[in-house]
């Protein structure tokens, strides 16, 4: 893409593939992407337990938050007088935000949805609000966020065929009049995102319907919602070859260690989930041979810390007996260190599974972090 005077303002490089994996640059306004690329979930503008600074030291290069929860509490209004999200939250890289479509899935009970958009009551005061296309775009518009996600029907698994025919549906025509809405600036990016439930078929017609209306990027949505890894994996391998090469793709929600190395195998960029900081509250630690969880009498005694090789202070200079302590004792420095130490392991592999792919040895890499991953010592 490039602004109005012709200079190049977003722009996505592949530097390197091996097979479908890649290994690229996405540039913005606010900074560079290096990909595969995992995204801290700052959902309410905060990442849970930790400082940015903390969350800046594990590499990260780009945060996500999310515009329906925004939109609730503070409000995209005074965010906006406030100075714009990243001065809000005293992050200056990237942000992505979501529109909200996943929280149309998970509120089933607290809205109606109808063709124009969403009526939902909040989950925090009972009040109403309208969500449209046009108005999720002004949200994120407001929000100052570098990357912008289109409004999404995201169906329940399982869904029949006719269900997810009608959420792809849906979400097309929402994705054609967000397009329409979003207001084009140097550094700022808009993707759209695939739908269509474990179907192949209807994931492959939602990814060439979708690039027919020219996204700056490509997001598959609607997984992560409790279907097995088998049928997430199949519905990637529909989608991939049907979304543009020279574009960032994202695949929302997803996921454990051995999920971002299977979604890099097949294509994807751009991660982003949870996982890290709510398994970090609840004392569950992610490392190169597998999970550790904490609060195991096993741990009482250990001297040993997380991981003597990394250069995370939580990961390096606190004895798992310590830790184990922490959750014992109800402390909440146990979830942040553990958190921090989460975050930095998943840069770690994002880093590792970037120069894998560099030196032509994915696939070896995907083999060796299998097999020590299932080693798991909890």
């Amino acid at each position: 893409m490039t602004d109005p005077g012709g200079a190049a303002s977003w722009d996505f490089t592949l530097l390197a593939e091996e097979g479908e994996a890649r290994r690229g640059r996405l540039h913005t306004g606010r900074g560079t992407i290096a990909t595969p690329a995992f995204m801290p979930v700052a959902t309410a503008g905060s990442v849970k337990g930790l400082l940015p600074d903390q969350v800046r030291a594990t590499g990260a290069d780009m945060v996500l938050a999310n515009g329906y929860h925004l939109l609730l509490r503070p409000g995209p209004e005074r965010v906006a007088e406030l100075g714009g999200l990243h001065r809000f939250m005293n992050w200056d890289g990237p942000i992505l935000t979501d529109s909200g479509g996943y929280q149309v899935l998970s509120l089933a009970g607290l809205r109606r949805l109808d063709d124009d958009g969403v009526t939902f009551r909040s989950h925090i005061d009972g009040s109403y609000h309208r969500l449209t296309p046009e108005g999720a775009m002004a949200i994120q518009h407001q929000l100052d966020a570098d990357i912008t996600m289109v409004l999404d029907e995201c169906p329940p698994y399982p869904s029949g065929t006719e269900t997810a025919r009608r959420s792809l549906e849906r979400t097309l025509n929402w994705a054609r009049r967000c397009r329409a809405a979003f207001e084009e600036r140097p550094g700022y990016g808009l993707f759209g995102i695939v739908q269509g439930g474990v179907h192949p078929g209807l994931r492959k017609e939602s990814a060439r319907r979708l690039v027919e209306l020219d996204f700056h990027g490509y997001a598959v949505g609607g997984l992560a919602v409790g279907e097995p890894a088998a049928e997430r994996d199949r519905a990637l391998e529909a989608t991939e070859p049907h979304l543009p090469r020279a574009c960032p793709r994202y695949l929302m929600g997803v996921g454990k260690p051995l999920d971002l190395v299977a979604a890099v195998a097949r294509g994807m960029d751009l991660f982003d989930c949870v996982l890290p900081t709510r398994s970090g509250r609840r004392g569950l630690a992610y490392t190169w041979d597998g999970e550790i969880k904490l609060s195991h009498a096993r741990h009482r005694d250990d001297p040993n810390p997380l991981d003597p090789g990394s250069d995370c202070p939580a990961s390096r200079d606190y004895s798992r007996a310590y830790l184990h302590h922490l959750f014992k004792a109800g402390e909440m420095l146990g979830g942040v260190l553990v958190s921090w130490h989460n975050l930095w392991f998943y840069q770690e592999l994002m880093a590792a599974m970037a120069k894998a792919i560099e030196a032509g040895r994915f696939a070896s890499f995907a083999e060796e972090i299998t097999r020590r991953q299932k080693r798991s010592r909890l």
